[in-house]
């Protein structure tokens, strides 16, 4: 909103027209004449009585009168006014001329607000609200006369209110434009652009590795060592910000400058204009000077990255050019956007250190399969989610028995990161020991709900299996709260098997049951988790029948087949986690593929050589 758009309160003092009125009067009178005597003397003593500022100006825009308290508003007495223009006796105010000359030409009164300096103090700008109107005599234009009043005090306050109102709006915009995901180096970029698209030219996010991720960082001696995340700038500058430290470098501060200062001192470290020697002993070393000085920067504000009690990095915000220098007011507002944007990055920073560690951790566990027996061959998968969630506790196992029997499972904790990934090794160390019973399925199933109870796994898991024995020629499953497995036959013969579902394991409330079909040649077991189907708003029936349009065929290579399950059903990030095992029986003389040579794809997985290439159910 522009100054002069303020909404100030009109003039609508009766002294204002007593006035007018007045000078109308005093313009056309004659102070000699007896008759106009008393009247003449009344009327001045009234103009240079009030508190009003008040200016009798002529038709050519010169001042005829200036009353005193205008004369002192302007720091010159009244006579140094007189045959001037507004200009020459008050260079510094922006008078809004062209609404005088308005009121001189159509005789409509008008009100506007003036600012600028005068030659009286305070120093700075003020602000003075006027009413306007013509002077006519006898028909004839003999002027206009201006009442003024100083409203300074008012439009300051103003003016205060509103940079308090865009602050926390800017703020509030903070809170929704960085922090999106719980990717560190996304986060880094939003804050990076937020300061450069309201606060400088430049702006760089700095960061400390995570202790204790990938082994301790490595801080040289005298030297402040942080990672780069992000580096964002004003366009048409991308030359100037080629040269300096990009996004995935490592940045040296030397001690003593303006980023371990601000460390310190846990508050803002400005340098504004500085010469050479100064911006030498405060940027990270003395020899980039002279790259600061050929992008142009002149003024550099250091801004720690607090969160939790901690320092987790540094913001450097720069500006180049014709830029003005940062002001106290640039420095606040930087500094609650830094300590707003911190708590973000460091949330991000945290979920990458504990994704690693549950990726890893999973990676180790669902590296491949037990080897089921020869007669059957696997292929697996596992993606982790996109990098708005962390990682899960899917799995997938193979587990060969006595009599050329071999149990597949499929399964899925509760929750994500290292907990969940944890309490899944758990789950499936049970199930292993439990298959190795002898038991059906949904005997094991039972039994691992029943162990899991007693030994206080806090979250519970879904879980499919699926008891394949090529001497019977059968399939027995099983399920605690899982999906039903996919069966692929020749052509479009796709079935969801049909089986009762009992309660997740951890539940303790037991209740499952076990489904027998025997085994047809030419077809493909599909086991997976939820990750592959769900989607946010749609209903699971559907899900499952966008499973069954997947264009899948038996004769399609294990691994091929997985792979292409996942790309069709998957065309983004993944929301979830997925786990995809899929099986069949080996061809009777041996033949089929062994996986060897094939691409992991995902994160986890691959074939075991091993499957059902023969048929099933």
């Amino acid at each position: 909103m522009a100054l002069d758009e303020y909404p100030d309160p009109p003039m609508t003092v009766p002294e204002v027209d007593a006035v007018t009125g007045a000078v109308a009067r005093l313009v056309g009178a004659d102070s000699a004449d007896p008759r106009h005597a008393g009247a003449y003397a009344v009327l001045r003593g009234l103009l240079d009585g009030t508190p009003a500022a008040v200016a009798v100006m002529s038709p050519n825009m010169r001042y005829l009168y200036v009353n005193p308290a205008l004369a002192r508003m302007n720091g010159l007495p009244a006579e140094e006014h007189l045959g001037r223009t507004i200009a020459e006796v008050l260079p510094g105010v922006e008078a809004r001329e062209e609404v005088l000359w308005a009121v001189m030409r159509d005789g409509t009164a008008r009100e506007a607000t003036s600012s600028g300096s005068t030659h009286a103090g305070p120093p700075g700008r003020r602000w003075w609200h006027g009413a306007y109107h013509r002077l006519e005599h006898e028909g004839e234009v003999v002027g206009l006369v201006g009442v003024l009043l100083e409203v300074s005090e008012s439009r300051r306050t103003q003016l205060e209110l509103d940079t308090a109102r865009r602050r926390l709006a800017f703020l509030d915009t903070a809170a929704t434009r960085v922090g999106t995901t719980l990717d560190l180096v996304e986060t880094c970029e939003e804050l990076a652009e937020l300061f450069v698209a309201e606060l400088g030219d430049v702006a760089a996010v700095d960061v400390f590795a995570v202790e204790g991720a990938n082994g301790t960082p490595h801080q040289p001696l005298d030297l402040v060592r942080m990672w780069r995340a992000a580096l964002s700038h004003k366009p048409g500058m991308a030359a100037q910000a080629a040269i300096l430290r990009q996004p995935g470098e490592n940045v040296d501060y030397q001690q003593g400058s303006m980023v371990p200062r601000a460390l310190s001192e846990r508050s803002p470290v400005v340098v504004n204009r500085a010469d050479d020697e100064e911006l030498a002993r405060q940027v990270s070393s003395a020899d980039r000077v002279a790259v600061f000085r050929g992008v142009g920067l002149h003024s550099v504000v250091a801004l720690p990255l607090i969160a939790r009690g901690s320092a987790i990095g540094m913001v450097m915000l720069a500006r180049h050019g014709a830029a003005e220098a940062f002001s106290p007011e640039d420095v606040v507002l930087a500094r609650d956007l830094a300590r707003r944007g911190a708590l973000s990055v460091d949330n991000a920073r945290r979920y990458a250190h504990e994704h690693d560690i549950a990726l890893a951790l999973q990676h180790a566990l669902l590296a491949a399969p037990d080897a089921p027996h020869p007669d059957i061959e696997l292929a697996s998968r596992y993606r982790p989610a996109g990098s708005s969630v962390e990682v899960g506790g899917d799995w997938y196992d193979a587990v060969a028995l006595s009599g050329g029997r071999t149990l597949l499972a499929v399964g899925d904790v509760m929750g994500h990161g290292v907990a969940a990934a944890v309490e899944m090794s758990q789950f499936r160390a049970l199930l292993r020991v439990q298959a190795r019973s002898d038991l059906e399925p949904h005997e094991i199933l039972a039994a691992v709900d029943r162990t899991s109870t007693k030994a206080g796994i806090e979250r519970v898991a879904t879980c499919l299996l699926v008891l394949v024995d090529p001497a019977a020629r059968t399939v027995t499953f099983a399920s605690a709260g899982h999906l039903p497995p996919l069966l692929v036959g020749p052509g479009e013969a796709i079935e969801l098997v049909e089986m009762p579902v009992g309660p997740p394991l951890g539940t303790g409330f037991g209740g499952y049951a076990s489904v027998r079909r025997s085994s047809h040649p030419d077809r493909v077991l599909v086991m997976y988790t939820d990750g592959l189907v769900e989607r946010r708003g749609e209903d699971i029936g559907e899900s499952l029948q966008r499973l069954r349009r997947a264009g899948l065929t038996a004769n399609t290579p294990l691994v091929r087949l997985v792979d292409t399950l996942i790309a069709r059903m998957i065309t983004d990030k993944p929301e979830d986690d997925i786990a995809v095992l899929a099986a069949r029986q080996r061809q009777p003389d041996g033949a089929g593929e062994t996986g060897a040579g094939e691409p992991r794809g995902g994160a986890v997985g691959g074939a075991t050589g091993v499957g059902f290439g023969g048929g099933w159910a």
